[in-house]
Formats: C-alpha cells, structure tokens, sequence
C-alpha cells in the first residue's frame, strides 16, 4: 500500500517531520511518500494562507505520476479537501477531521490545541463542515506561530498549557491542531493525563483502514468527478510576486 502525505506549506523540514511521524504510525507494507507544495506560503495561518495553500496542493496533486492507493492532506483547518476529493480517485483523508473522529470515539467532547489566535476560527469552520463540531468543547491558541513549533521545549509547555484550558472548559480528549506538533504528542497526553489524539497518525491509519476494505470518494453528488473545462492552474515561471 502506498499512501501520499501532502504538507500545506512550502517548509521541507516539516514535510520531512510529517512523514517520520506518518510512516511511525503506518502498518507493515504500507509506503508513505511525502510531497511538498512547489508554490504557496511558507507556513499557513489565516484565510489567506489557506487558500493559497490549497489551490498549491490541489495543483501538486493533479500531476502526480505515481500511483497511490490513499493521500492524507496534512494541513489542520486549511482548505482544499474537498477538492482533492474531486480531483482524485483514491480515498482522501483530511487530518482534522481524522483526527476529530477519532477523538469522538474517546471521549463524548474533545479541544483542539492549535497555534495562532487566527487560525481557531477557521478550525471551527473546518470541523463544523466535517460534521462533529457539536462535539468540540473549546479551540485554544498556544500562541506560537507554526515555525515556532521548533522550538520543542516552548512548544511543549505552550501546548500543555492549551491542553489544560481545552480541558477545563469541558474537553475529555484532546486534538493536536498543527502537523508540526506531532513529536508533542506522547508528552502532552502523560502531562495532561488525558488521551492526546495526532492528526497525522490518525489519517494515516484511518486511510490504510478505507484502502483495505476496498473504499474510495462516492462519485454521487458532491463529489462527482470535475466537469471538463480549459483551466489554467500554476503560475507561469517568473509570474508571481512574493509579500
């Protein structure tokens, strides 16, 4: 089995973090290959970001050569999902709302941990469209911006103390809201004596769980295959302009 991890943004040390903690999670035989964005921002947080980062992405996976059995959009909150569900005929698996799911299955409410203050809202939106916002007790910032998160010991005691806002406003599992706090995970559970749930473990093993029982995207409806139409997609060389 061959799964393709996509990180959001242009930062090839968190693609390469992604993919350690996805191919962690893998079962025996499965194959993770990690891609990354020629073009966007090199972190996302905020409307603006998001939505560069999923037309990025989108445009990464239309011109995949190999072939895949699964992808997992290793983006929390960002956009594009959807599409890809479109575009692609493999499963599609987001890791906030796997992530969300598998927290349900814990917990009657779970939190979310995230980075930035800006980014809480478009989570919000993110796991409302998913179906289980009813089940989300709190989404808290840590304050850090995504790059920050390399910085493990801040991290750690930026997400811990997150964790234990999520926690009393009624929260009884708790979500990891970046990729790029995958290494946090065992730590933050043990600190905050509550299971700590890894977006990217849990697409991983929730794609390699469709692929095996012969599962892909329904073509009935929302998610019908994209009409035939001239579009125009990457930009040309030397054609954008960097903020």
């Amino acid at each position: 089995m061959r799964i393709l991890v996509t990180n959001c943004n242009t930062t090839v040390a968190m693609t390469e973090e992604i993919c350690a903690r996805a191919r962690a999670a893998a079962g025996p035989g499965t194959e993770i290959v990690g891609l990354t964005p020629r073009w966007g921002p090199e972190s996302a947080e905020g409307w603006v970001d998001s939505f560069l980062s999923a037309a990025a992405v989108l445009d990464l996976l239309r011109d995949l050569d190999e072939p895949f059995d699964a992808v997992v959009m290793a983006g929390f909150g960002e956009h594009g999902r959807e599409g890809a569900r479109e575009l692609l005929g493999v499963p599609v698996v987001d890791i906030t709302e796997a992530a969300a799911h598998l927290a349900c299955l814990l917990g009657r409410r779970y939190g979310v941990v995230t980075t930035l203050e800006r980014s809480c809202g478009q989570i919000e939106d993110s796991l409302f469209t998913a179906g289980v916002a009813q089940h989300c007790a709190a989404v808290v910032a840590t304050g850090l911006g995504v790059l920050e998160l390399a910085d493990e010991p801040r991290a750690l005691a930026a997400v811990t103390a997150a964790g234990a806002r999520a926690r009393q406003a009624g929260a009884e599992v708790l979500v990891l809201g970046c990729a790029g706090m995958t290494r946090l995970m065992q730590t933050a559970a043990s600190e905050l004596g509550m299971p700590v749930v890894d977006g990217v473990a849990a697409a991983v093993k929730l794609a390699e769980s469709l692929v095996s029982l012969s599962l892909t995207t329904s073509r009935v409806g929302s998610y019908a295959t994209p009409l035939s139409k001239r579009r125009s997609w990457s930009p040309p060389p030397g054609g954008h302009r960097e903020q």
